[in-house]
């Protein structure tokens, strides 16, 4: 299967499901935010499986900003 077809297949199920857009880059930015999350927050991993230069990038685009990071330290038990 090719990219482009996977890419029609994810799109159609989409459809199906009722979400205006499902494509392989949905997919991607939802492994790579499930990895962070199951990782203990490593956000260093993330960053080197997305190929991204910074931090700062592999955090804007999971969509975390200074609120929502605070809200996940605020869950955290340092014990």
């Amino acid at each position: 299967i090719t990219e482009k077809q996977f890419y029609k297949v994810m799109a159609r199920v989409g459809d199906l499901l009722g979400i205006n857009y499902l494509g392989t880059h949905t997919m991607r930015k939802t492994g790579a935010y499930r990895v962070y999350t199951q990782s203990n927050y490593n956000i260093g991993l993330v960053m080197h499986l997305l190929n991204h230069s910074s931090e700062a990038m592999t955090l804007t685009y999971l969509g975390l900003d200074q609120a929502s990071r605070e809200t996940m330290l605020d869950q955290i038990d340092f014990g």
